[in-house]
């Protein structure tokens, strides 16, 4: 839990920052979240023992205090980019550190280079040279929480009265927690108290007693022994704060009690001491008249648990279970054993068992189902580094970043857009502002990210208004590496092919960001293997287009079940443009693309399924059997096959480890399903069965 609340802070932060940078400046709200987050950060390392952590996000809670009391104004036009560096370098920092944590690998214990640059920042801001910096920062964080009160007089003499019970006037409400005997670490838990209790709760609205919970492990003794006192100004916090209480960790019990002025005849300093203690075992009675604000406090609670977390494993097993249950409704519906009966009653509940487990499918699916914005908003802090090395003016638009896919396929796709993004920032957007401007373009480049749902597939597009690819160079590098013949006249789309080749680059020099040969390869291994194509369209001067077709879902898909002889198929509807019955007289024969047909404006080879998987039955007379027209990316061709047996929402099943082992993708075979009778169908991978083809 701590790993999972961390990074999602982390990703919060880093989109706080990068929107900031571009307007110079963070806004009041931006200083009050990031000064929120890195006081979580801080509370919930230091629960955790992780000193370092809770050290670097200390201080840089101390920076931005610094910020929320003085505004923006404090820091300096000059000093702003070494702010959104040092936040960054920080969202770096503590994501490196998350990783260690997550495999159990020892922290970084060097930080103080890191933290030489925040308090060089922080000196700054209060107009000191670095080297007056005070070294005693772990003290920082108990002040600001007792600054912003009115009466600092009572404030400095607080902690000692509030020990013996006296309390603050000006914090009349009061609540004395105390912890298990023996639990350890009262300190760190009577501070994550206050961590939570800030979520609502403003700092200038309560204070604490011992103060220093946080950076002194002396005070878990006075908490032992005399509890741990919060103050608030109103009744109305302090009533929020008991379900809180309730809730937490290692909490024997609790006890609210009001402010009660000392006598002024009695004796200063020692007078209130025999009062307070008299007045705390006082305070048990109204702890008894606390019930009716915990049954509140429970409709809160019930309220907040709409939202939790379930690991992906159960997802998956949630998944695998309503597969079968598909599998078994068609299974019953379709038992050879019910034909010729007419069963009125079983056929009406049927229907009611379909539809019931359609919806069963359907919630199943969206549990599944995240939005691809966090994967996007990731390729700001891409562009906005690579701008910064790379010398370019770049501009990052997101379209769509709310469309829903499988959270498999969004952890998938991370580096394949962040291949094309690099892709665009280093070889598409021209180096000088002034070619720019000569072709009429803004001088600043754009890269528009985009994200569209087809209700079978997801479409995202890395688009960029750059110089587009110059065909020469790239085929003259093709030829150079064996990939392509210097006799061989190539269309533009080959062309645009070879890009995607493993090693392919045009750079001449290996630099950080390309030259490897490793981008484009990478991205079309990775699509191919969520089930998806990628293509890519350029016009020289005007930019790239890269179009990436992903499946929502890799359990579940929608396809028509064919037959070849005895043999059963399945082709994902979504790569088919159409059938059609034709007759040989339709049929062309090329000396080199063989048997071709003419679709609408344009003429397509023909596959037939039973010459290419060498199937012992089947039709070979073109006018017995349909002819489907496929598409996947940029290939288009048409299937011989016998017959349509007609469409069906189908299980997707891998193919066993023995079978992949004959490398059965290789010859357009993607998976398998089971049908209602029992059967097993082979699901085709149109764009690998061509490939296959052709290379046959």
């Amino acid at each position: 839990m701590y790993i999972y609340e961390t990074n999602s802070l982390l990703e919060q932060l880093e989109t706080i920052v990068l929107d900031a940078e571009k307007e110079n400046t963070f806004s009041q709200d931006n200083v009050n979240e990031i000064f929120r987050i890195m006081h979580t950060i801080k509370g919930s390392s230091a629960m955790m023992e992780f000193d370092t952590l809770a050290t670097v996000s200390h201080r840089i809670e101390d920076m931005f205090f610094l910020i929320r009391e003085g505004t923006m104004s404090v820091v300096k036009e000059a000093d702003r980019p070494a702010l959104f560096d040092v936040m960054l370098h920080a969202v770096d920092y503590f994501r490196e550190e998350m990783e260690k944590v997550e495999a159990e690998e020892p922290l970084n214990k060097d930080v103080d280079s890191f933290l030489a640059n925040i308090n060089s920042l922080i000196a700054k801001i209060k107009g000191e040279e670095p080297a007056e910096e005070p070294p005693a920062a772990p003290q920082a964080a108990s002040a600001p929480a007792a600054a912003p009160a009115p009466a600092p007089a009572a404030n400095a003499g607080s902690a000692d009265n509030a020990s013996a019970g006296a309390g603050n006037p000006d914090f009349p409400y009061e609540l004395r927690v105390f912890f298990d005997d023996g639990c350890g670490m009262e300190n760190l838990r009577a501070y994550m108290l206050i961590t939570s209790i800030q979520s609502f709760c403003a700092e200038a609205d309560f204070l604490y007693d011992p103060a220093a919970v946080e950076s002194d492990a002396s005070t878990s003794e006075q908490i032992i022994d005399n509890g741990f006192l919060l103050m608030f100004k109103n009744a109305e916090d302090r009533e929020k704060s008991i379900p809180v209480i309730r809730e937490a960790g290692s909490v024997h019990s609790y006890q609210p009690h009001d402010y009660v002025p000392a006598p002024p005849q009695e004796e200063p300093e020692e007078a209130p001491a025999p009062q307070a203690a008299a007045a705390a075992p006082k305070a048990a009675a109204p702890a008894k008249s606390a019930p009716p604000a915990p049954a509140g406090a429970n409709n809160q609670q019930h309220q907040k648990e709409s939202l939790i977390s379930v690991g992906l494993s159960k997802l998956d097993q949630l998944s695998a279970i309503v597969g079968e249950i598909v599998i078994t409704e068609a299974m019953v519906t379709a038992s050879p054993d019910l034909k010729g009966l007419h069963l009125d009653a079983f056929s009406k509940s049927a229907r009611q068992l379909r539809k019931l487990t359609d919806e069963l499918q359907d919630v199943s699916m969206s549990l599944r189902m995240i939005p691809v914005s966090n994967t996007f908003q990731k390729m700001n802090r891409i562009v906005r580094d690579m701008s910064k090395k790379l010398n370019k003016q770049v501009k990052l638009t997101l379209i769509g970043e709310n469309t829903e896919v499988d959270k498999t396929i969004v952890d998938s796709i991370g580096d394949p857009i962040m291949h094309m993004v690099r892709n665009s920032m280093d070889h598409g957007i021209e180096e000088n502002p002034e070619d720019r401007i000569a072709a009429g373009k803004d001088p600043v480049g754009e890269i528009i990210l985009s994200a569209e749902d087809t209700g079978s597939e997801v479409i995202i597009q890395i688009k960029d208004d750059g110089a587009g690819v110059n065909d020469e160079a790239v085929l003259k590098k093709a030829i150079k590496n064996g990939i392509a013949s210097p006799d061989v006249e190539y269309s533009h789309k080959e062309i645009l092919n070879f890009l995607m080749a493993p090693g392919f680059s045009t750079n001449q020099q290996v630099t950080e960001f390309s030259g490897r040969g490793v981008g484009m390869d990478v991205v079309k291994s990775g699509v191919e293997s969520l089930g998806g194509t990628v293509s890519i369209t350029s016009e020289q001067g005007r930019g790239m287009i890269t179009t990436m077709r992903i499946p929502l879902t890799m359990a579940i898909m929608d396809g028509m079940e064919v037959s070849v002889g005895d043999s059963i198929f399945t082709i994902p509807i979504n790569n088919i443009r159409s059938t059609m019955k034709i007759s040989s007289a339709d049929i062309l024969h090329d000396s080199i693309d063989g048997e071709m047909v003419k679709v609408m404006d344009g003429y397509y080879p023909v596959v037939r399924a039973k010459d290419f998987y060498n199937l012992p039955s089947g039709t070979d007379e073109i006018e017995e059997g349909i002819l489907m027209w496929l598409e996947s990316g940029d290939v288009s061709y048409c299937l011989f096959v016998d017959e349509l047996l007609g469409e069906q929402q189908i299980v997707v099943k891998p193919l066993p480890a023995y079978v992949n082992s004959f490398d059965i993708k290789n010859f357009g075979i993607t998976g398998c399903s089971i049908l209602g009778d029992g059967n097993i169908s082979i699901i085709l991978d149109a764009g690998g069965l061509f490939a296959a083809a052709r290379g046959a």
